[in-house]
């Protein structure tokens, strides 16, 4: 999907080190971080990244943000549960733009 909206292949291939990247800018790494904080059992939303995450984004943009780490948390879950294999979706955007 990002790619699709012109995220950059290097953004999307450098996902992992977000934190340290000079590819993102602040609001990308609060919103990143917000995710892996949601995301990773170990971890929770402090109230210092809350407010930071609020300082990028009104009211609806956070409830919007938080409910898709919500949905893509939760269909994760379920497609590992019944054995789903990834579509790919990734993949196959790549080998379209190899043509």
């Amino acid at each position: 999907m990002g790619s699709e909206l012109g995220v950059p292949e290097g953004k999307i291939l450098g996902l992992n080190e977000y934190a340290e990247s000079p590819l993102y800018d602040a609001k990308e790494q609060a919103a990143l971080q917000y995710a892996d904080d949601i995301t990773l059992s170990d971890r929770d939303v402090d109230d210092e990244l809350f407010a930071r995450v609020r300082g990028f984004f009104h009211e609806e943009a956070l409830v919007e943000l938080t409910a898709v780490i919500a949905w893509e948390n939760s269909s994760s879950k379920f497609d590992r549960a019944l054995r789903a294999p990834s579509q790919g979706l990734w993949e196959r955007f790549r080998s379209r733009e190899r043509r």
